[in-house]
C-alpha cells in the first residue's frame, strides 16, 4: 500500500512557516517599494527648492527636470525590489538560485552580443536625462513626429500627438530631436502683404496689437519679451512677405498665435490694410475666342 502522507500539525509547521516568510517577504517588499517612491518624492521636493536657490532657471522647467529623473528613479528602484523579493522567495521554496542567477549572466553575456540595441537604448535614455535634452510634459519632434512627451524611459520615449495617437520610440532610434519647449518658445508670423500697402504703416499696427495683447490677462503673463519685428522677409508673386516673433512661455506659443491672428485680422480690416490671396488671370486668343462665341450660339439656337 502507498504510504499516506503525513497532515498532523508537526509534519505541516515547516511549511507553514515556509508560507508565512514568503508572504512575509512580499509584504516586506509591497512597503519597501512605496517607501522608496516616498523617499523619492521628498528627494524631488528637496531638489527643487535647492535648485531654486541656487540657480535663476524658471521654476517650471526646474520642476520638469527633476520629475522626468524622479520618475525613472522610482520606476528601476521598484524593478530591483521586487526581482530581489522573487529570488528571496524562490530560495525559500527551496529552489537553488546560485544555478540561475549564474546561468542568466551566462545568458546575458551570450545574449549581449546580440542585444547590442538594447543597449543602444539604454545608453541613449540614458543620456537624454543627463544632458536634459528633453522632459516629461515638453512638446518635442522626434524623428519629424511631433508630441507632447508623456512618458521617459530607459529603452523608450512616448509621445502623445495631437490626434491623440501615442507614439513610441526606442531611444536609440532617436536621430533627430527637436525641443519646442524649452526655457521659452517663439510664436512666429508671416504675413503676407499686398504690394500697395505702406510696410511702416502695417508695422505700427502689429506693434498697437501686440501691445494691447501684452496689457491684457493671461497674456500678459505668456508673453515674456517685446515685439521682435524681423521685417520684410521676401518679396513672394502677390505680396511682400513681413516676419516678426514673439517670445512665450513654453507650450504657450500656440494660444499667443491664434489670438494674434484673430486680432490681426480685425485691425486689418478696420484699418484698410489689404492682405491679397493668388489669382489667376486666363487670356483668350482669337481662335479660342470664336470657339466660344460659336458654342454659345448653338447652346443659344437649340434652347430656342
Amino acid at each position: 500500500m502507498p504510504r499516506r502522507p503525513d497532515l498532523s500539525p508537526e509534519a505541516l509547521l515547516p511549511y507553514l512557516f515556509e508560507i508565512l516568510h514568503i508572504v512575509f517577504i512580499f509584504l516586506f517588499a509591497w512597503v519597501a517599494a512605496r517607501l522608496a517612491r516616498r523617499l523619492i518624492r521628498g528627494l524631488e521636493a528637496y531638489s527643487i527648492r535647492m535648485m531654486l536657490r541656487k540657480n535663476d532657471v524658471p521654476d517650471f522647467e526646474i520642476r520638469k527636470r527633476v520629475q522626468t529623473i524622479s520618475t525613472v528613479a522610482s520606476r528601476s528602484l521598484s524593478f530591483l525590489i521586487w526581482f530581489l523579493a522573487i529570488i528571496m522567495a524562490l530560495y525559500e521554496m527551496h529552489f537553488d538560485v546560485r544555478p540561475l542567477i549564474a546561468g542568466a549572466g551566462i545568458i546575458g553575456v551570450a545574449l549581449g552580443f546580440g542585444a547590442q540595441s538594447l543597449v543602444k537604448d539604454i545608453l541613449s535614455g540614458f543620456f537624454l536625462l543627463v544632458e536634459n535634452q528633453i522632459r516629461i510634459n515638453d512638446v518635442a519632434v522626434i524623428n519629424g513626429q511631433g508630441g507632447l512627451v508623456e512618458e521617459i524611459n530607459l529603452r523608450t520615449t512616448v509621445l502623445r500627438s495631437e490626434d491623440g495617437a501615442v507614439h513610441i520610440f526606442p531611444n536609440g532610434s532617436i536621430n533627430k530631436l527637436s525641443n519646442l519647449t524649452r526655457d521659452f518658445s517663439y510664436a512666429v508670423f508671416n504675413l503676407t502683404i499686398d504690394y500697395r500697402e505702406d510696410s511702416d504703416r502695417v508695422v505700427e499696427a502689429i506693434r498697437q496689437i501686440v501691445t494691447e495683447l501684452r496689457a491684457q490677462q493671461p497674456f500678459d503673463q505668456m508673453i515674456i519679451a517685446d515685439l521682435d519685428m524681423l521685417g520684410v522677409d521676401a518679396l513672394a508673386d502677390s505680396g511682400f512677405v513681413l516676419k516678426f516673433r514673439l517670445r512665450t512661455q513654453p507650450m504657450k506659443q500656440w494660444m499667443v498665435s491664434r489670438e494674434m491672428n484673430a486680432r490681426i485680422k480685425k485691425r486689418f480690416a478696420e484699418a484698410g490694410i489689404e492682405m491679397p490671396f493668388p489669382t489667376h488671370a486666363v487670356e483668350f486668343g482669337p481662335e479660342t475666342l470664336h470657339v466660344l462665341r460659336a458654342a454659345a450660339d448653338r447652346t443659344a439656337s437649340s434652347g430656342s
